[in-house]
């Protein structure tokens, strides 16, 4: 199977949909490398980035989720790395 390692920057303005997001990335956690999360009280939205290993359609549908929810903009960096594993 063939993975990329990628970065998703995830901004999150509407908290309603926190629970929605939070259990979308439960569901991908096994691909999921690392996650950091930044409050920004000042703005009212929070900042978070998903470093991520998976195929390109896995990372592809993650990112058309995220999208959907409401409130939520998401932008994904792949790199050039591939793994044939």
């Amino acid at each position: 199977m063939e993975t990329r390692v990628a970065v998703m920057g995830i901004i999150v303005e509407d908290t309603e949909s926190v629970e929605p997001l939070n259990h979308l990335l439960h569901e991908y956690r096994n691909y999921i490398i690392g996650r950091m999360g930044l409050p920004y009280p000042l703005r009212k939205i929070s900042i978070i980035s998903i470093a991520i290993d998976a195929p390109q359609d896995v990372i592809a549908a993650l990112a058309g989720k995220i999208g959907q929810l409401p409130g939520i903009a998401v932008k994904t960096a792949y790199s050039n790395v591939i793994s044939h594993e």
